[in-house]
């Protein structure tokens, strides 16, 4: 299933990503830093949703409460184990 997430509080502005079968895949960030943000995506291709949430909830980038890799864990809480 393909699934649009609009960030909160980072430099990029969505994420958009597939699930199947509980595996990640196709991350694609729209905005935002965009070498790193293909490093995160190419990353995390294959892993499982709770491995996924596992590694990057709580990174945070400088003083913000939040960065593009923990709204990648926000966006697969919030939008496939609701």
């Amino acid at each position: 299933m393909h699934y649009e997430y609009k960030t909160k509080g980072t430099c990029s502005q969505y994420i958009l990503f597939d699930i199947e079968d509980d595996i990640v895949k196709n991350v694609q960030y729209i905005g935002g830093c965009n070498g790193n943000l293909q490093g995160i995506g190419k990353l995390v291709e294959g892993m499982t949703v709770e491995e996924v949430i596992a590694r990057l909830e709580g990174i945070h980038c400088g003083m913000k409460p939040t960065s593009c890799p923990d709204q990648l864990a926000t966006a697969l809480k919030n939008t496939v184990k609701k």
